[in-house]
C-alpha cells in the first residue's frame, strides 16, 4: 500500500527529476544523499527510504511527513517534495551544508556566551512557530542542530522530526527522544506537552555553556532519576566565568514542574537572549575541551522509545519505593 496516498508525484522514479549523488549519512532504514534537479540545477539532500526495513514504522514515518508538510519556517528544515515506487520512499528536503553545532563549535577559535545566546534564541523562534501550530519536536538535541552554509553567520536549522507529534492527534503520553535531553514529566508515564521541548532546551543551553551535559550516568535508571529530581549543578571551575543571566535563564528551563517552566515567549524575553546580559568573553577553551571529552560516547546520541523504556522506568519507580520511598517518580504535572 503506497505511504503517501496524498502526494501528487512528478514521476515514480525520482531520477527522471533529480540526479543523485554522494551519500552523506545512513540509518537503519535509510540513507541521505545528494542530489540536483536536472532542470534547476538545484542541490538538495534526498532521504531514501527502503519500505521493507521499516518493520512496522510506517506509521511514525507517515507522522514525520505529515507534520514537515504543515511546516515553513528559516530555521526549520523543508520537505520540498516526495516521490515513492514500490520498494521506496524519497523525501526531498534542504540541504544543509553547515555540519552539527557542537562540531561547528570546535572548529571555531573564539565561542563565547553570546554566541551562545545567538542560536539559542534562533531555535527558540523556531520551537515557538512549531508549538504555535501544535507541533512538539519531542527530540531537541545539538546533533538535530544543524548550520544551512559553513559561513561563519550562517543560521541554526532544527532537523529530525522523526518523534515529532501533533497535539490534534491526541494526548502526548509515549516515552521517547534521547536519554540525556528528556523531561521530568515524559519518564513518569503521564501525559505532558509542549514544555518538554523547553526543557530539552534547557540541557542544550547547559552544553552549549560548559561542554558537558547536566545530566550524566552511565546506568540509564540512574539518569533518570538525576532528571526527574532535576538535580543539577553549576560545577567551579567550569562554570566560574558564566554569567548569572546564563545560569538564571537555564534554570527557568530545568523547572521539574513543567507549569513553572519557561514557555518560549517567557525564554525569548529573558535578558541573556534579548538583552546584553550575555557575556562576550572567550570560553572556547574550557567548552571545547568539556565537548570532546564528554560527546565522544556514542550514547549521547541514541535515541529511545517506548518499547525500550518501559521496563526501565518501572523497574526504577519499583526500587525508588523500595529502597527510600522516594516519590518523585509520581509528581508532577502533566
Amino acid at each position: 500500500m503506497p505511504l503517501m496516498r496524498d502526494v501528487h508525484k512528478k514521476a515514480d522514479d525520482i531520477n527522471a527529476v533529480y540526479e543523485l549523488r554522494e551519500k552523506l549519512g545512513e540509518g537503519s532504514f535509510s540513507e541521505v544523499r545528494v542530489a540536483q534537479h536536472r532542470r534547476t540545477q538545484k542541490l538538495v539532500a534526498v532521504k531514501c527510504i527502503r519500505k521493507r526495513a521499516l518493520k512496522g514504522k510506517e506509521s511514525m514515518l507517515e507522522n514525520e511527513i505529515a507534520v514537515l508538510r504543515r511546516i515553513k519556517h528559516e530555521n526549520i528544515i523543508s520537505l520540498e517534495e516526495t516521490f515513492e515506487t514500490p520498494t521506496k520512499l524519497y523525501l526531498v528536503m534542504t540541504l544543509v551544508t553547515g555540519g552539527e553545532l557542537l562540531d561547528r563549535i570546535l572548529e571555531r577559535g573564539s565561542y563565547t556566551e553570546k554566541d551562545a545566546s545567538r542560536v539559542i534564541k534562533q531555535v527558540l523562534e523556531a520551537v515557538q512557530y512549531l508549538h504555535q501550530l501544535g507541533i512538539v519536536h519531542r527530540d531537541l538535541k545539538p546533533e538535530n542542530l544543524l548550520y544551512e552554509t559553513p559561513l561563519e553567520d550562517s543560521k541554526i536549522v532544527i532537523s529530525d522530526f522523526g518523534l515529532s507529534k501533533m497535539e490534534d492527534q491526541g494526548a502526548l503520553s509515549t516515552a521517547c527522544g534521547t536519554p540525556a535531553y528528556v523531561a521530568p514529566e515524559l519518564l513518569q508515564q503521564k501525559t505532558y506537552g509542549k514544555e518538554v521541548d523547553l526543557w530539552a532546551l534547557g540541557v542544550i543551553s547547559f552544553i552549549l555553556l560548559c561542554g558537558y551535559p547536566p545530566f550524566y550516568d552511565e546506568n540509564d535508571s540512574q539518569l533518570y532519576k538525576q532528571i526527574v529530581k532535576a538535580d543539577f549543578e553549576f560545577d567551579s571551575p567550569y562554570w566560574d566565568d558564566i554569567s548569572h543571566s546564563a545560569k538564571d535563564f537555564i534554570v527557568h528551563l530545568l523547572q521539574k514542574d513543567p507549569e513553572r517552566r519557561f514557555n518560549c515567549e517567557q525564554a525569548l524575553q529573558h535578558p541573556w537572549i534579548s538583552g546584553g546580559a550575555a557575556l562576550e568573553k572567550n570560553i572556547h577553551g574550557s567548552v571545547s575541551a568539556q565537548i570532546q571529552k564528554n560527546f565522544a560516547k556514542s550514547q549521547w546520541k541514541r535515541a529511545f522509545n517506548a518499547t525500550m523504556v518501559v521496563h526501565h522506568l518501572r523497574k526504577k519507580a519499583h526500587a525508588s519505593e523500595e529502597e527510600e520511598g522516594d516519590t518523585s517518580m509520581r509528581t508532577g504535572t502533566s
